[in-house]
């Protein structure tokens, strides 16, 4: 074989991969704020789990970002291991999409795609049909990329040696499919390269069977690299996945000459059949292990048992593999995070409320810890936020991750008012001042109706629900007229001297730090409005 023969086998290859990269990358941005709900909504049902995997990786064009994903989310506890499981196994038939669509040697069609695609990402304005483009290139990339490598390839139908070393030896071939796939990390590659092998006559069906199944294993790395560093349910999930797919090959190997006559029988067109040997395969490796998901995940916490010492510090969503794994769950990791620092921030102002009112001195060293804390994850999410930013994303998704960071501001805010609280405590304490009884009781209402306030805006925030989103806005309303009402009443009472002078500054200050609290309160709620425009606009 020359040289060039070789290049352009290479070539090919490269083609292949790039337009499996470039058409996942345009269904990412093409799907936006979908994909995120859609990555949302993965825990569920194991049958839920699988559907939606499925999905998802058909959109992703990849098995490895969506198990990247997976494992990401059982090290932060989003996703348990057996909700894992079922998104495992809907990965795993999702990414044998790609093989179906080269199987359809649509190569002319191809051609003109690739030539309307580059007319889009030349000719429009507008981002969206930029990336309709993309896609179309992509696409089109895929049959360019086989058909570049099946003239190369037909040479080694010459040579005999060559193919009686993998159909003697199938353990070999195995082997083979597990390395290249390891190396070029894409089965879906190793899939379209054994294809365009088998449709020359290059090696027989069952030996490219065995191809395709050390490549499913070879697929699996990618988690298994994604649990490094993480916890001990990251690393049940990918041993889940790894353990899937060993179990699964054993069985097939087992039965080998049956599997490959049953494959024959499915279509008369060796690539079809290529193709169907792998979508069959994990379609078959879902419907043993889905009825047995919650034993299966009880094997495997026996092999690698949790570790109850875990501990959780600063941000727990932001996992930088997300961002190259799916932008559109990278963002929803901030909205995540986001819900978690506000929980933490209504636990401060709740605190201050119990502080005041039952007069806790304790709780100051408390709120002193949860507002360094705050503090902390704002800085991480703000960090975290710009690199996916600076990653690429689609419009609805950029303006989604805007509004939280500048939501993220505003509860980081509330932390901070919670310590000029804690200030006007401790102030208190030290002069030996005392709020009356009326005082006290006024104090009370104005802190239920921000608490509750602050509340609804992370429920809201977490549901995203607009309704409850509305709540918050009424009640900042109630909020603002509250406070001046309580200073009027305040005032009246230091002119009629039922109060000291130093209380009732304080009583004012802390007046006017709860409004403040609700205003933050309100910018929170507004982030859903964004997010529900979004919807609207997809729509």
């Amino acid at each position: 074989m020359s040289i060039t023969s070789m290049l352009q086998i290479f070539a090919g290859v490269g083609i292949l991969i790039y337009g499996i990269i470039i058409m996942g990358e345009s269904l990412q941005i093409i799907a936006g704020d979908r994909l995120r709900k859609l990555i949302g909504s993965l825990t569920g049902t194991p049958l839920k789990g699988l559907l939606l995997g499925t999905a998802v990786t058909s959109i992703l064009q990849s098995s490895s970002a969506t198990t990247v994903m997976v494992v990401s989310f059982v090290d932060v506890g989003f996703m348990s291991l057996t909700q894992a499981i079922g998104v495992i196994l809907g990965a795993n038939i999702g990414t044998t999409v790609t093989a179906q669509l080269i199987a359809f040697k649509i190569t002319d069609v191809a051609y003109v795609c690739a030539m309307i695609g580059a007319g889009l990402c030349i000719l429009c304005q507008k981002k969206r049909h930029r990336q309709i483009g993309v896609g179309l290139v992509g696409f089109g990339l895929l049959f360019i990329g086989m058909d570049m490598m099946q003239e190369p390839l037909a040479f080694l139908k010459q040579r005999p040696e060559m193919v009686t070393v993998f159909g003697d030896h199938l353990f070999l071939a195995f082997l083979s499919g597990l390395a290249i796939t390891l190396l070029v990390q894409s089965s879906s590659a190793t899939v379209g390269l054994t294809m365009a092998i088998a449709s020359q006559g290059i090696v027989p069906l069952q030996t490219a069977i065995a191809i395709i199944l050390g490549d499913n294993i070879g697929t699996t790395i990618t988690a298994v690299l994604a649990s490094f560093g993480a916890n001990r349910s990251a690393k049940q999930a990918a041993a889940a996945h790894v353990m899937i797919k060993v179990l699964g090959t054993v069985a097939i190997m087992l039965i080998l000459p049956f599997y490959t006559s049953f494959i024959e029988s499915t279509s008369s067109d060796v690539s079809r059949q290529v193709a169907n040997a792998h979508t069959i395969f994990n379609v078959i490796i879902a419907l043993m292990f889905l009825p047995f998901v919650t034993q299966y995940s009880k094997f495997i916490r026996k092999l690698l048992p949790d570790d109850k010492n875990e501990k959780v510090l600063g941000a727990l969503f932001l996992n930088r593999t997300l961002i190259t794994a799916s932008r559109a769950a990278a963002v929803d990791a901030v909205r995540k995070e986001m819900i978690r620092l506000g929980i933490s921030s209504l636990r401060m102002i709740e605190a201050c409320r119990t502080m005041f009112l039952a007069d806790n001195e304790k709780l100051v060293a408390e709120i002193d810890r949860m507002e360094r804390n705050v503090n902390e994850i704002t800085h991480d999410i703000v960090r975290y936020g710009t690199e996916v930013g600076q990653a690429g994303l689609s419009s609805d998704l950029s303006m989604i991750l805007n509004s939280c960071i500048s939501g993220v501001a505003d509860i980081e805010r509330i932390g901070d008012h919670a310590t000029n609280l804690v200030e006007m405590y401790q102030f208190l304490q030290d002069h030996k001042l005392k709020f009356s009884p009326k005082a006290l009781e006024e104090c009370k209402e104005m802190f239920d109706l921000v608490v509750s306030a602050v509340a609804k805006s992370v429920q809201a925030l977490e549901e995203e629900n607009p309704k409850i989103a509305q709540e918050v806005l009424d009640l900042e309303d109630r909020i603002d007229y509250m406070e001046k009402t309580l200073r009027a009443r305040h005032i009246a009472r230091l002119n009629a001297g039922g109060c000291s002078p130093d209380a009732g500054v304080i009583f004012i200050d802390i007046l006017s730090n709860l409004e403040r609290v609700g205003d933050h309160a309100h910018n929170i709620a507004m982030v859903v409005f964004d997010i529900e425009r979004m919807h609207s606009h997809g729509e």
